[in-house]
């Protein structure tokens, strides 16, 4: 029997922490950072309370559904509640155990486990920065409540558990391009539609209030983003410093490209823009991290920070969707050039010769793309309309006006 090896161990557990400080302070900061003031307790309230949400679900059914063996479709119910937790719990874990699937880790259940649970943590905190300053708080927990059960846990046992029917076609996601990224940016488009535009909408000034939060949001998201992208090597090995390396080279790429088309554009380049553009180039390079080597990892990063910089600005505007803080504009776009980008960059050594580029698993990654945009925007237009029965899914006009702060949680920054 495998034994556990510390060494793999502690860097998992490390990956995990850094996953969480993305969500708690990172994108809590990123995204209070470019709301309106009245409304920048409310954006912090979605993230934290999020994490805490994302956490009970994932004990009680979400990690049984996404990572158990299951079938081809969903995980089985051997692991509701945790239940069995403590078989085995000093005992190098397998992932599908008892099947021809089956592989072999050298780190605990619980750190498995705790690794998985901080990535359904973080994909809904994403979405809701399409749908900031005007989604009812009660709307937002039963949403994402449904959403987690119906959307991401199975998405999840498709792409990463090995007996997924899109893991057994052989998709590429190293992190997260499909489970993570198009998800939350279709999702959050989706949010976005229903929900409608908020007041004032291309007619206000809705500049964010404090850009230094969003710089310190970005910047431990650009940290914390080494432990998301590398933590899937599930040890110390060289993957996962492959992986470390080209999560840096990217968001640089991006940030440089989006820096440099704004500045091409509008004569100046922006703090907001720059930010965008690192966050575009570590989405994009997610689900290739694990996957390719530096030199294309740079050209992902340069291409999501130039594309993204068009379909967070220019396409938002003439499609007329208001994609508050461009969870689609920029996670959802990125996340389909870097899934599509693994398909023909992938360096077939990294994965054992599992993953290699060329038409074949372009194709497969296409099929992958296409059944996420597909899923996710069908499966989340129809809980929103349940939710929307439910409790309703908008606040009132007078409580947009008056800030979402004060309106739900009786509390406001001076």
């Amino acid at each position: 029997m495998q034994h556990v090896d510390p060494g793999d161990t502690a860097w998992v557990l490390m990956c995990t922490v850094l996953v969480l400080l993305m969500t708690v302070p990172g994108l809590a900061l990123f995204y209070a950072g470019m709301v309106r003031k009245k409304n920048i307790l409310a954006t912090m309230m979605q993230s934290f309370m999020l994490c805490a949400l994302a956490t009970v679900l994932w004990v009680v059914a979400g990690y049984s559904l996404a990572c158990t063996a299951g079938n081809v479709f969903i995980g089985d119910t051997s692991r509701l509640f945790l239940n069995g937790i403590w078989n085995g719990w000093d005992q190098a874990y397998t992932i599908a155990a008892g099947t021809k699937f089956a592989q072999q880790t050298t780190i605990p259940e619980s750190v498995y486990l705790m690794f998985q649970m901080s990535f359904a943590i973080i994909t809904p905190a994403v979405v809701t920065g399409s749908c900031a300053d005007r989604m009812k708080f009660s709307a937002l927990l039963v949403f994402f409540t449904l959403w987690s059960f119906v959307v991401y846990d199975p998405l999840a046992h498709w792409v990463w558990s090995p007996t997924g029917w899109l893991a057994q076609m052989g998709i590429a996601d190293f992190a997260g391009g499909t489970v993570v990224e198009i998800n939350c940016g279709i999702t959050g488009l989706v949010c976005a539609i229903m929900l409608g535009k908020r007041l004032g909408y291309g007619q206000e000034n809705m500049a964010p209030w404090n850009l230094s939060y969003a710089v310190i949001g970005a910047s431990l998201l650009w940290i914390g983003w080494m432990g998301f992208n590398s933590g899937g090597a599930m040890g110390a090995n060289g993957r996962a410093g492959m992986a470390v390396l080209a999560t840096q080279i990217a968001a640089a790429g991006a940030t440089l490209s989006w820096s440099a088309v704004e500045w091409y554009t509008h004569g100046k380049p922006s703090v907001l823009g720059a930010i965008s553009g690192a966050v575009g180039g570590l989405v994009g390079i997610t689900p290739a991290a694990g996957f390719v080597l530096p030199g294309p990892a740079l050209l992902i990063g340069l291409l999501t920070g130039f594309i993204c910089f068009f379909t967070a600005t220019t396409m938002k505007r003439k499609l007329g969707y208001d994609d508050s803080l461009d969870a689609f504009g920029v996670h959802g776009i990125a996340g389909i050039i870097g899934t599509l980008a693994t398909g023909w960059f992938a360096f077939g050594p990294l994965s054992g010769g599992a993953a290699m580029g060329g038409w074949h698993l372009l194709g497969v990654q296409a099929i992958g793309v296409a059944v996420t945009i597909i899923y996710c925007a069908a499966a989340s237009w129809v809980l929103l309309k349940v939710t929307d029965l439910l409790v309703g899914l908008r606040v009132t006009r007078e409580e947009e006006r008056e800030g979402l702060d004060i309106s739900l949680h009786g509390e406001q920054v001076f």
